[in-house]
């Protein structure tokens, strides 16, 4: 009997959502630190990369069979989506704004989910887990500013996530580079 391989030649898809993730994040991060306001750059980047490009690698990440890629991409990509939904819905009518506390048990809810991602990131590379680990505290962080009305808390986490999506990219841009060179160029911490 002919026992035939199915070669997966695929693209990795990890790149697109860890770019969408990263850039998105960066840019509403520049707006918590207070270097601009909250406007429709934000929420496009949001609907589109942030939330609709990772949904489309997490799809991908199922093709592929891997459970982690897939529930991470495709929660971010919900998160994004929601997040520009909560915030637009209340200027077209389709509901109130969330008060501090609803923001706040909203952000530590993702917190949560990302922690436990943090710890699935343990039998991963060192950029990954820089990635979930920075992610996990920037949600901690925005839930307190949020509780607690602290401006500078919000800056402070601002810059936090800077450092969270500068991550991404970085693993995103490493992955993309190393694949085409065949060879580690930018290290990943294996």
């Amino acid at each position: 009997m002919d026992e035939s391989v199915i070669k997966d030649t695929t693209a990795n898809p990890a790149p697109l959502g860890l770019m969408g993730f990263g850039m998105t994040t960066v840019l509403l991060n520049l707006h918590n630190a207070g270097l601009f306001g909250l406007g429709s750059m934000i929420l496009a980047m949001g609907l589109f990369y942030g939330g609709i490009a990772q949904m489309i690698a997490g799809i991908m990440e199922w093709k592929k069979g891997n459970t982690f890629g897939t529930t991470a991409f495709i929660s971010y990509g919900a998160f994004w989506l929601t997040l520009v939904f909560i915030l637009i819905a209340p200027k077209l009518g389709l509901g109130d704004a969330p008060s501090a506390i609803e923001m706040s048990a909203y952000l530590f809810m993702w917190g949560l989910f990302t922690f436990g991602m943090f710890i699935g990131t343990f039998k991963a590379n060192r950029a990954l887990q820089i990635v979930f680990g920075t992610l996990a505290l920037l949600f901690v962080l925005l839930a307190i500013s949020d509780l607690t009305g602290s401006a500078a808390m919000k800056e402070f986490a601002g810059y936090e996530g800077i450092i969270c999506g500068l991550s991404a990219i970085y693993l995103a841009l490493a992955e993309i580079i190393n694949e085409k060179f065949g060879k580690t160029i930018l290290p990943l911490g294996e």
